[in-house]
């Protein structure tokens, strides 16, 4: 007897429909046969589901047992599989039928005494199904369904065993769909443990920080350690405007895919901060992997990539964020098929002047050769440095801004001015594709940040004192239209380009 079920396999991030088929037929000899390109994990399904018929009251079919995974050519992986392979096996042995099967998909893997466990990418699977038409909802295990419930115009089924699942099937039982509760969700988790008001001092840092959140510009500090310079950058999340629903179910479905979902936590409502240490590859850094996976500038998006001491990292892994800092994706390409991964982050970089760190600094001396400080910097290269559009230094802060009373601005003042010129900047590009200043196309920045004589000839003499690219001129006029946009102005005004200007300068002193 054949039976056919109704799942979804995760390939990258995305979740593509799968069927699948089961034939029981008699034989002499049981034997079970899994075709359809299943990986490691889904070719061991066969002796949980066995197991987990078994254990939930049903009987093992002593007959001959083919199951296809279609499409046949898309490789299979993850154990997903358990919970629709067990069904069919049911339905096609004669011990459940049930009029539902093409109506509702299924996906879970199962433990051997028939409970569900949480499935990887519930969220992808889930978006999958509200796009297949003839799909009314989705059995999902009860630990993944507050996930895939994010997901609006589908039925999401919360299983917590094999048993249940027939029960559902077979008309016995009536389960209630997993209700969306997106906005409660949003009120609960979007909540920031860390304030720009805990940093002491740094208030021309904090400047510097509120323009880069405004406009989405990349930021590289330095300073000595001990500066305040981790600090700064882990709280640049809380200045940047709310994730919008978009924004979080985008970015939930990436950590979705790759199992890193928090107990308890279904969707993120904040945004993302990730900090690789310094000895992580290029695969880890922007995927990869036989089957492709996302790495970090992927979980950074919609977020904040933190690179602490810059220079320590392999120059080879720095030069891969080339193109995903221009374009805001990374594409995997292996022989067979290519995986693109959304990357739009924020990169926000910090390091030591010279390899012990005080280098400038009044009250140390350093000690580093030039040698040894070209060594340091040299693993930095010029393009890379082009695509971060504020340079900052960060000086060691005085014991009486340390010990004062006086708390610093706060992240909700400086959020404030954000919010307010994200507003201007959303009206400006009308909803285009450009979204902030620092993803003006150089048509774009052409038009929006024009210069008078005297703006003109300050960028100029600047260009030809600092030596400065193509792609650090444009850099300066969309940082310029930042710094307007925070005073409301609409025109540039010879001010916003000096400071703009001045947020280039550590190209001359480390780096020409």
């Amino acid at each position: 007897m054949l039976a056919k079920l109704k799942t979804f396999s995760l390939l990258g991030i995305d979740a593509v429909p799968v069927e699948v088929e089961v034939d029981v037929s008699p034989a002499g000899m049981p034997k079970t046969m899994l075709v359809g390109l299943p990986e490691a994990a889904v070719k061991e399904s066969t002796h949980r589901v066995e197991r987990a018929i078994v254990n939930s009251g049903f009987q093992r079919p002593q007959s001959r047992i083919v199951i296809n995974l279609a499409p046949a050519e898309l490789p299979k992986q993850a154990a997903s599989f358990d919970l629709p392979i067990s069904l069919g096996i049911l339905a096609g042995s004669g011990q459940i039928a049930s009029e539902w099967f093409d109506s509702y998909a299924a996906v879970g893997e199962l433990a051997l005494d028939g409970t569900t466990r949480p499935a990887r990418g519930a969220l992808s699977m889930a978006m999958a199904a509200a796009r297949q038409s003839g799909l009314r909802g989705m059995l999902v295990p009860s630990d993944s369904a507050a996930e895939a419930a994010v997901v609006e115009g589908i039925e999401v089924i919360p299983v917590s065993s094999l048993a249940q699942a027939v029960g559902f099937f077979a008309g016995e039982i009536e389960i209630e769909p997993t209700p969306s509760r997106l906005d409660v969700l949003f009120r609960e988790l979007s909540v920031y443990a860390e304030d720009y008001a805990d940093v002491r001092g740094q208030e021309m840092a904090k400047r510097a920080m509120t323009i880069s959140a405004a406009g989405g510009h990349n930021i590289l500090m330095v300073g000595p350690p001990g500066s305040g310079k981790t600090m700064l950058a882990k709280r640049m999340p809380t200045i940047l405007p709310d994730l919008t629903s978009g924004e979080s179910i985008e970015t939930t479905r990436i950590y979705s895919a790759v199992g890193r979902l928090k107990p308890g936590q279904p969707l993120l409502a904040v945004r993302p901060f990730r900090s690789p240490h310094h000895t992580i590859s290029n695969a880890g850094l922007v995927g990869g992997g036989s089957t492709p996976s996302p790495g970090e500038i992927s979980l950074a998006h919609n977020g904040v990539l933190f690179l602490d001491e810059l220079p320590e990292f392999n120059r080879q892994t720095l030069e891969v964020l080339r193109q995903p800092l221009e374009d805001g994706t990374v594409t995997i390409s292996r022989a067979l098929s290519s995986t693109t991964f959304p990357a739009n982050f924020m990169l926000i970089a910090a390091l030591n002047p010279c390899p012990c760190g005080y280098r400038g600094d009044s009250q140390r001396s350093c000690h580093c050769t030039p040698p040894q400080i070209e060594r340091y910097m040299s693993k930095i290269s010029g393009p890379l440095l082009d695509r971060i559009d504020l340079h900052l230094e960060v000086p060691a802060v005085p014991f009486r801004e340390l010990s004062g009373g006086q708390p610093g601005t706060s992240s909700e003042e400086m959020r404030r001015q954000v919010v307010a010129a994200r507003g201007i900047q959303a009206s400006r590009f009308d909803g285009g594709p450009t979204r902030h200043n620092a993803d003006m196309t150089h048509r774009q920045t052409r038009q929006f940040c024009r210069l008078d004589e005297e703006g003109t000839n300050l960028l100029r003499s600047s260009m030809t004192e600092l030596g400065l690219s193509a792609r650090a001129h444009d850099k300066i006029l969309r940082v310029a239209r930042t710094i307007a946009d925070l005073e409301s102005s609409e025109a540039i005004h010879p001010m916003h380009l000096s400071e703009a200007i001045n947020y280039r300068m550590l190209d001359r002193d480390f780096w020409t």
